[in-house]
């Protein structure tokens, strides 16, 4: 290990090593160390749901996917597409008539935005220049939005729905890709470049004159840095007090499970299927009633929120399926979760053994079949992790009023999809290159802006995960 270093990089999940990689392969910056206790891509980069979209209704965020879409691609190109990049889109989708003005409208937003054009289907044959996703890959895959508002056009192309669905929306740039793969070949590529990884816990860090000097590691060694780069996700703030900053960010626990589909509910040629709809759950009478005497789970009796969803996972020869929903707020900060004496999440966090069973029960209202498994339930995998978030849902990547300090964080459900563009913006700063148009969005210095605390304020926060 080096005694002195360009670029500290405190984290080595899928943001620290983009912003090793954008340092060392694209700005041919030399000396740059990522320091984690544990191998890369193991606390929370490999819980995710591995999804990327670019339809956002937040100028700002539509700007930055985009950005970090055109290089996943440029990497699924260079790589011979390592990593399985699909562009299979996400299928939003709404049994509710009158919910169907607000669906429209809502869906010009990120058009609007720059995230593509809109077209809209009200019959079968206007939908009939539907071009369908393709299974593999995503060239040719158009860009922008389908809008489908009538029954049988949506039943025409997507035959595994139910008649009861009014609207659906297929957002075209967005799909799936293996995070481990994606993230363990900017690794390889980093360290070609001279990028070092050391298996260590960064314990403080020591600034002079408003300056970072030294990081020192919890082996008791000391390493002299130029920057140092809080990249450490749901330990983020840990990592911030240790130069006395105290980041607007907070940890939420999410989960997922995976279950074998062997009745074939979801085809393995689906996109990600969402439900926008809030619903109140399939419980028989006797469940009902045992439910009701309960006050630990009587709340399940009550309507539940949107936003159940679901994709296949794996090969064409796969059955397998990721059931998620986020139907209970986990912000750690009010729960148990956080360890007693630290402050600091539980890792690995603890998970919810109803977790799966009332997943599954979500699903049903979109895919009704998903009732044949309320009896007997496939066995699940189920695993967890955290989403580090501002209030606002916008991720910070800017320095720090440290001198040398910067923070690449707080990339909520959208770390994997949003990474190329993080570490792409971080490495601008640290260079200072020339910064993009949505860089001031996601700098700490918004915060000191008192139009922006107007902003936030009234924000509302639909579509932002």
């Amino acid at each position: 290990m080096k005694p002195s270093t360009h670029t500290l990089i405190c984290g080595a999940g899928i943001a620290g090593i983009s912003a090793a990689y954008h340092l060392a392969v694209r700005h041919g910056i030399r000396g740059i160390t990522l320091v984690d206790e544990r191998p890369p891509l193991t606390l929370t980069s490999d819980k995710s749901t591995e999804c990327y979209r670019n339809w956002w209704p937040d100028a700002p965020m539509v700007g930055l996917m985009n950005r970090s879409i055109d290089i996943l691609e440029e990497l699924a190109e260079a790589s011979g597409n390592s990593f399985h990049l699909n562009r299979r889109g996400y299928l939003y989708l709404t049994a509710d008539p009158e919910k169907i003005p607000a669906f429209e409208q809502e869906a010009q937003t990120p058009s609007q935005l720059g995230a593509g054009p809109l077209r809209t289907y009200r019959s079968p044959g206007e939908a009939a220049v539907y071009r369908p996703s393709t299974t593999e890959g995503f060239r040719g895959v158009p860009d922008g939005a389908d809008l489908f508002l009538d029954r049988a056009a949506i039943r025409e192309h997507f035959p595994y729905l139910p008649d009861t669905i009014n609207a659906a929306l297929h957002a075209r740039r967005a799909g799936w890709f293996s995070a481990q793969q994606l993230g363990m070949y900017m690794l390889e590529q980093a360290r070609a470049h001279g990028v070092e990884f050391v298996r260590a816990r960064v314990t403080e860090v020591n600034q002079s004159h408003g300056r970072v000097t030294t990081v020192r590691l919890n082996d008791g060694s000391t390493i002299s840095t130029q920057n140092f780069v809080n990249a450490a996700g749901p330990l983020a703030k840990e990592v911030g007090r240790m130069l006395e900053l105290d980041l607007p960010i907070h940890t939420e626990l999410h989960l997922k499970v995976a279950l074998r589909d062997r009745l074939g509910v979801v085809p393995r040629q689906a996109p990600m299927l969402i439900w926008t709809d809030p619903q109140t759950l399939n419980w028989s009478a006797e469940e009902r009633q045992f439910l009701a005497e309960d006050n630990h789970t009587c709340w399940l009796l009550n309507e539940m929120p949107a936003g159940a969803h679901t994709r296949p996972e794996g090969t064409a020869d796969s059955d397998i399926i990721l059931l998620l929903w986020e139907y209970k707020n986990h912000q750690i900060e009010r729960a148990s979760e956080v360890h007693p004496t630290s402050n600091r999440p539980i890792i690995p966090p603890p998970l919810d053994e109803m977790y799966p069973e009332i997943a599954l029960r979500g699903m049903a209202a979109m895919l009704p079949r998903f009732r044949d498994y309320f009896e007997q339930m496939p066995r699940p995998v189920l695993d967890g992790g955290y989403y580090t978030k501002t209030r606002e849902n916008r991720p910070l990547i800017s320095p720090l009023p440290v001198e040398g300090a910067y923070l690449i964080g707080a990339l909520s459900g959208y770390g994997l999809m949003s990474a190329c563009g993080a570490g792409d913006l971080l490495a601008a700063h640290i260079t200072g290159s020339e910064l993009p148009s949505y860089a001031a969005a996601f700098a700490l210095e918004r915060y000191n802006d008192p139009e922006y605390q107007k902003i936030l304020d009234d924000w509302q926060d639909a579509g932002q995960l």
